[in-house]
């Protein structure tokens, strides 16, 4: 418990404790009254300073509002007919901070998830001075600068291991609970813990663009991202408090009136009575407190297994999800491709590979370094001049002075150079030297070992169509999504295609359900924005496809793309149980209490009662286990 939840508890039990005290105590009416006074301040000083300031800043009508008028009406109904009976309106306010502080409670064990993800943010970093290790604030070290980082501190800054070999806890990041070893030459993620050895690390990028950032930045602006439950039940609530209380008045007033008018006795303290119950029983606390948490909670469950939704907006709509739309290299297969064969040379393998891989030098695709790889040799970038790189068809540079065109079939058409086909299934890299043809060299990709049952899984979940788009070759998709199980399938397409794809899924699924697209690569940062709601890989992917996703997986797994989904549906079908549960007790209620066949204790039941059970309900969607 936090410091203020101990208060607010010590205040409960002083006030219970002087309730029951007076229930037996033989005290006469005027120093009975005052006790009673004391009790209901202690517990209630907050709620009347607050209703205070509300009318003050002309925000009148609110729970405070409501608790005030209330429980002050009882007391003044008590003091009016003598009955000393100050309890009812003690009993009230007693139990509505019950009531708020088990929802404070509950709010702070949803946000300790978000919490624990914050506690990613390094404090320092390591630079060594002559000899010695000097810790400085993280946004001082530059790119480029080495970093060492011992067992048990957090890697601070993306970058990449030039010495030392480690195992890395990525729980915080991924939810994952084995380590990841990492050597030599392997790319590092900021807000992972080192676990066994020393590294040296050189940055690649500035904290304030690093991963641990970027992540912090997603989960502290979630919340400002609302849902349309969330922006309708803030809309109900400003409606329907006034509306209430106005009913309230009418229900203290007109039936006495109308008693007055028929000869009757007015009954005023029974008509005020009710209204006061009446008003009680109409504390919108419930929803307006229920609805967010359920968010707030299903949001922070999600980060807990490395699916970050940027707010409950996008919850929602994952929740609403058909149809999914996968990017193939790097989202279902691996992006680790190797060179498999080479055809159709006029020179010797060796020069081939070197051509193509130091044309293709400057790229930072997977095959390009698939061929850097399979050329086996450090690159000698100063060999390579005038690259020119043409997006969806390869690059054209000059090696050593002479021209090299890499790329698939669309850029030796496009250089009008007649170029042989390839029957093995892969990717295919032709080229030209000089403007002659010069053969091709075969790559392949991996398929992720879970894609086939992600895919699986997003049928069981209820999404009624996978779609694979790609730029890779017919025979290389066609095989890989045969091999998956996904619906339909779409090659050879350049970025621009892959958005005219979209739309026109789009168009045919309208009024049907979300379209959610999956990528990581920068060139799917335009599909991503398209898409109903766009899922980026974000541990391996671009800063561009992070930042115009809605979604980031952080540990590139496909089968939490399912997951994400559950995880949504089981969030807003809470949403949805709380909204019609609270309403519905709420209107039974409401009745009673204008009849006067339920008195306060009905009201605080059907106030702070249903605002128990709908926060319990809400922490619900914490839970992320077996989903």
């Amino acid at each position: 418990m936090s410091k203020k939840q101990k208060i607010m508890l010590a205040r409960i039990l002083v006030s219970a404790a002087m309730l029951t005290g007076l229930a037996f105590a033989p005290v006469s009416s005027l120093p009975r009254m005052v006790l009673y006074l004391i009790a209901y301040l202690v517990i209630g000083y907050d709620i009347l300073k607050k209703a205070g300031k509300g009318i003050l800043n002309g925000q009148v009508f609110d729970e405070n509002f409501l608790m005030t008028i209330a429980t002050l009406g009882a007391i003044a109904l008590a003091t009016y007919d003598r009955s000393g009976d100050y309890s009812e309106a003690i009993a009230v306010m007693l139990f509505y901070q019950v009531g708020e502080l088990f929802q404070s409670y509950a709010v702070g064990k949803s946000r300790r998830n978000i919490s624990a993800l914050m506690d990613i943010r390094p404090d320092y970093a390591n630079i060594e001075r002559d000899g010695q290790l000097v810790r400085v604030d993280p946004d001082e070290v530059t790119i480029g600068s080495t970093i060492v980082v011992q067992p048990g501190e957090k890697i601070p800054l993306d970058g990449i291991i030039v010495e030392g070999t480690s195992a890395l806890n990525t729980s915080a990041l991924t939810g994952e609970s084995l380590p990841r070893d990492a050597k030599a030459g392997d790319e590092v993620i900021s807000g992972c813990i080192n676990m066994t050895g020393v590294l040296k690390i050189k940055t690649a990028k500035e904290f304030g663009e690093s991963t641990v950032s970027k992540i912090l930045e997603l989960v502290e602006n979630a919340s400002s991202r609302k849902s349309k439950s969330e922006n309708f039940i803030s809309k109900f609530a400003r409606i329907y408090t006034p509306v209430v209380c106005i009913v309230a008045v009418l229900l203290a007033v007109v039936p006495p009136v109308i008693n007055i008018t028929a000869g009757n006795p007015a009954l005023w303290e029974i008509w005020i009575y009710r209204a006061l119950t009446f008003l009680i029983i109409s504390c919108p606390c419930a929803l307006v407190v229920s609805i967010p948490l359920s968010f707030f909670a299903g949001i922070g469950g999600a980060s807990k297994v490395g699916v970050l939704i940027k707010g409950s907006n996008y919850m929602e709509t994952l929740a609403k999800t058909k149809v999914v739309v996968f990017d193939k290299t790097g989202t279902l297969t691996k992006g680790v491709f190797e060179v498999n064969g080479i055809h159709h040379n006029a020179m010797e393998n060796e020069k081939l590979l070197e051509y193509a891989a130091l044309a293709e030098c400057a790229s930072s695709h997977p095959i390009s370094k698939s061929l850097q790889s399979a050329y086996g040799k450090e690159v000698d970038r100063s060999r390579v001049t005038d690259i020119e790189e043409i997006s969806g068809h390869g690059v054209v540079a000059k090696v050593d002075g002479t021209t090299v065109a890499a790329g698939n079939s669309k850029l030796m058409k496009k250089l009008g150079i007649e170029y042989k086909d390839c029957h093995s299934v892969g990717t295919i890299i032709h080229l030209a030297i000089d403007g002659a043809y010069a053969g091709h060299i075969v790559i392949s990709d991996v398929e992720k070992p879970t894609s086939r049952q992600a895919i699986a899984q997003l049928k069981k979940a209820g999404v009624e169509k996978t779609v694979m788009l790609t730029g890779d070759a017919k025979a290389v998709a066609d095989k890989v999504g045969t091999d998956l199980g996904v619906d339909e399938i779409h090659s050879e397409l350049l970025p621009g295609d892959k958005v005219s794809e979209v739309e026109k899924l789009l168009n045919a699924h309208a009024g049907k359900g979300k379209l959610a697209f999956v990528g990581d690569g920068i060139n799917d940062a335009p599909v991503l924005s398209r898409a109903d709601i766009g899922i980026a890989m974000g541990a391996l992917g671009s800063d561009a496809a992070i930042e115009a996703a809605d979604v980031v997986l952080m540990d590139d797994d496909p089968m939490k793309i399912a997951k994400g989904i559950k995880l949504s549906r089981k969030c807003i079908s809470i949403v949805y149980q709380n909204i019609v549960f609270a309403l519905l007790v709420k209107a039974i209620f409401l009745v009673l209490g204008a009849t006067g066949i339920t008195n306060m204790w009905g009201a605080i039941f059907a106030d702070v009662g249903v605002t128990v059970l709908a926060v319990l309900n809400a922490i619900r969607a914490l839970r992320v286990r077996n989903i």
